[in-house]
């Protein structure tokens, strides 16, 4: 079989041994550029796919189900058949109808010279079910300003989809993080009280 050619930002092409789709949350597939969550076939089982969760037969049960292993993590696919990364389930933001990953924003904050480290969030907002926010560790010479807050958000704005901007920008000294250095994106939803689930928008509101 022909391997893909890599396509920069992308995940590439599920391997031809796994039968791979993304799926919306009442398991039917998703169209091209649709944001879902990434489910592995399991009939028959592949290779390499966990049997269950050690002792812990819940837990298998919501992510083996209907014939499919859920990962807990979302991407869309595009008219090629690539696959694009958006984050995990529960990092998700569901904002104004759109799902909006964190990975995304957090990649073009990186590439500004005033960014050290950031991670993205939701934060409750009655109008959006969540606004998308960002906690901002700067870069040695750098003072957080309202300046510097537009600045960022133009910056986002024009290099991903105008809706994905952070509204709110809060400049920290560090960042919550567990003893492996990974960022605890939910010890600032915690913060923030921000649940998992987005508040139910008025109706007709997009």
């Amino acid at each position: 079989l022909k391997h893909s050619t890599p396509r920069s930002g992308s995940m590439g092409k599920p391997v031809p041994l796994y039968n791979v789709e993304i799926q919306r949350d009442d398991g039917s597939r998703c169209n091209t550029g649709e944001t879902g969550e990434i489910c592995i076939r399991m009939e028959p089982r592949p290779a390499g796919i966990m049997m269950e969760y050690y002792r812990d037969p819940e837990k298998t049960a919501n992510a083996i189900y209907d014939g499919w292993y859920h990962t807990g993590d979302t991407a869309w696919v595009d008219e090629d058949g690539y696959f694009w990364y958006v984050g995990r389930n529960d990092d998700v933001i569901k904002s104004s109808g759109y799902r909006i990953g964190p990975f995304e924003i957090e990649s073009e904050l990186l590439e500004h010279e005033a960014v050290r480290e950031c991670a993205v969030t939701g934060v409750p907002d009655p109008v959006r079910g969540f606004a998308v926010k960002a906690t901002v560790v700067l870069a040695d010479g750098f003072t957080g300003s309202d300046e510097l807050t537009r600045e960022l958000q133009a910056w986002v704005k024009h290099r991903t989809a105008p809706y994905k901007y952070p509204r709110i920008v809060e400049y920290v000294d560090a960042l919550p993080k567990t003893v492996n250095g990974k960022i605890r994106r939910v010890a600032i939803r915690q913060k923030d009280g921000a649940d998992l689930k987005s508040p139910k928008l008025p109706e007709g509101l997009i």
